[in-house]
């Protein structure tokens, strides 16, 4: 289907911004401009500045210079990271109180809404409109976070770490979704697989750049292509600085007379020089991480061997007649839908769970470090400081004592953070707090729930790095489908309703879940399938023939909706404003309705 070609402004136009938190500054003189065809992505470390921007632009964070301006009528909304609902409310009644900011109800227009409500939720893959909010996984609150913002007809949408908390069918529909939008979207997002599919734009906030940014045009892969190549000219360009300033340092030094018959202004320059080669130094130093797991060096072959593995929970069965060897140098992905049994069989293999049924013999003295997704050894209330050395001042990796500070910043943590409590550290931060302490055991099997979760991209390379070269065993189970393929050398898929398989790599494992989807009757023999009419009604093939002037008229309702509701003589009659309010989300949601009309059309006239 053809992809409407916008002739609108820039929703938002971004110059000039520059934010500081306290001494520390985050980036300066950042200029987007932001359109409804945009698929917009933010990157870089933890502490860059992503979300500050985001919030920026959705207008809750202040500006410390420069300005944000939003095409006049334009809707702009925000999902952030942690969602927070009334859990008595259903999912609907969630989607009903978002939609009354927008559109209040009246009696004309409450079947409408009904459609609106319907159709949001049924993009979103809410089949249980009843079910309460509290009661959701976390997958399901991020797609109900997303819905309650779609419902309002956005023509920004701007999300915070979308990817969080989704299993791979919700990173699916995530694509998807954002895919068929018809809106611009920001996006927050360490995911490099969903950036690859999703990003039109990339935006990096790091201190290394110049002005503590640098933009590329494309996927994350063109993104990489592109920070290559700046990486290369800076390296030349610092090359000749260094030159220069080496020439202009051994002329300053000839002493007073020499310099004295010189012009001022080659004396200027010269200290300049120095201190553009300074700065430039000084952001090739910014702090990255350095870590790296330690093996025992045992010799054994099987560090463990599982046998007739079986588990319930709830009366749900997880998995059964569960076999499994475990050697050195095997790296296995554990993958399958939320609640398959994951992160129980992962703790079963710790020994913080007993089986049903079966064993799990390992070899003797094993050392297992085991990675749990809720971080609950790590003390919210115990300082940076004595979370990473308990005991003293300093710490001791592979033998070798090293001071805790020195430590601290292989983590990328400042010498201000030591004294600072657990709790008060964002989610990538204590992710990095606990790899540092597990990292000091030396051990034969790691076991890794979720690490994943809230680092960021070169934190993500290093730990994709260190668990490769990990001479040992690795389980690892993650949504990150990038490190999946990088890392995992077998993968055992959980289906959710007992079974377990094993397949060659995470792709294989996806396309047989994809297949299996598939409704019964696409994989019946053809004899048993029930005749359908394969071709398009006489009514229908009129509907089609006239879907684009249709969908033209539509859109032209829409944009003198939008410029009625833009009109500075209304912004001060409640009635009217109330009124154009409620005409621009009919417009939007006809537009809505037709798009998905001809896209099932179409759907119906390809498969004849």
């Amino acid at each position: 289907m053809p992809t409407p070609v916008s002739t609108q402004p820039p929703i938002v136009v971004c110059k000039g911004l520059c934010k500081a938190f306290g001494a520390q500054e985050l980036f300066e003189n950042i200029d987007l401009n932001i359109h409804e065809t945009d698929r917009l992505a933010i990157i870089g470390p933890n502490g860059s500045g992503k979300s500050t921007l985001l919030k920026m632009i959705a207008g809750i964070e202040s500006i410390d210079a420069g300005s944000i301006s939003i095409r006049k009528g334009a809707r702009l909304c925000y999902v952030e990271q942690t969602h927070r609902f009334d859990p008595d409310m259903t999912v609907e009644q969630v989607i009903w109180t978002s939609l009354d900011s927008v559109m209040p109800e009246t009696h004309e227009n409450h079947g409408e809404r009904e459609a609106l409500v319907s159709a949001t939720l049924s993009r979103v893959g809410f089949t249980d409109r009843t079910q309460k909010a509290g009661t959701l996984s976390g997958g399901w609150q991020k797609r109900l976070a997303i819905a309650r913002e779609i419902v309002r007809g956005p023509d920004l949408l701007l999300l915070d770490e979308p990817t969080n908390h989704l299993d791979i069918d919700g990173l699916t529909w995530l694509e998807d979704m954002l895919g068929a939008a018809r809106f611009g979207v920001v996006v927050v997002s360490h995911d490099r697989r969903f950036l690859d599919g999703f990003a039109k734009r990339i935006v990096e906030l790091s201190r290394r750049y110049p002005e503590g940014s640098f933009m590329s045009i494309g996927n994350y892969q063109a993104f990489l292509d592109a920070q290559a190549d700046w990486f290369e000219s800076e390296a030349k360009s610092r090359l000749s600085l260094e030159t220069r300033v080496k020439r202009e340092t051994e002329w300053l030094m000839r002493g007073p007379k020499a310099r004295a018959t010189k012009a001022r202004y080659r004396v200027d320059e010269a200290h300049r020089l120095i201190d553009e080669l300074n700065t430039a130094r000084e952001r090739g130093r910014v702090a990255e991480t350095d870590f790296e797991f330690t093996g025992t060096g045992r010799k054994t072959k099987r560090l463990m061997v599982v046998r007739n593995l079986a588990k319930s929970l709830g009366g749900k069965p997880l998995f059964s007649g569960l076999d499994l060897i475990v050697s050195p140098g095997m790296r296995i992905g554990l993958v399958g839908p939320n609640g398959s049994g994951k992160t129980t069989f992962l703790r079963l293999l710790a020994g913080e769970l007993e089986p049903d049924d079966g064993s799990v013999r390992t070899a003797p003295s094993l050392n297992v470090v085991y990675f749990d997704q809720k971080r609950e050894k790590l003390d919210p209330a115990q300082t940076l400081r004595r979370t990473l050395a308990p005991d003293g001042d300093s710490v001791f990796y592979r033998d070798e004592p090293i001071h805790v500070q020195s430590w601290a910043s292989r983590f990328r943590f400042r010498r201000d953070q030591l004294d600072s409590p657990i709790g008060s550290l964002s989610g990538g931060e204590q992710a990095r707090a606990l790899i540092a302490c597990l990292i000091l055991r030396k051990c034969d099997l790691l076991l890794l729930d979720e690490p994943t979760n809230d680092l960021d991209i070169p934190t993500l390379e290093v730990l994709e790095e260190s668990i490769v070269t990990f001479p040992g065993a690795v389980m690892l189970v993650t949504h990150d489908r990038y490190m999946l393929d990088r890392v995992t050398t077998v993968t055992l898929g959980l289906d959710g309703l007992g079974g377990v398989s094993a397949y060659a790599d995470f792709e294989q494992w996806y396309a047989v879940m994809q297949e299996a989807a598939k409704p019964a009757r696409d994989k019946a023999p053809a004899r048993e399938r029930p005749k359908q009419k394969k071709k398009l009604t006489y009514l229908e093939d009129k509907e089609l023939k006239g879907m684009e002037d249709a969908i033209s008229a539509a859109e032209a309702a829409l944009e003198k909706a939008r410029a009625r509701l833009g009109d500075a003589s209304i912004a001060t009659n409640p009635g009217e404003l109330q009124k154009a309010c409620q005409a621009e989300g009919l417009a939007a949601a006809e537009v809505e309705r037709l798009y998905s009309r001809w896209s099932e059309l179409e759907e119906k006239q390809n498969s004849d």
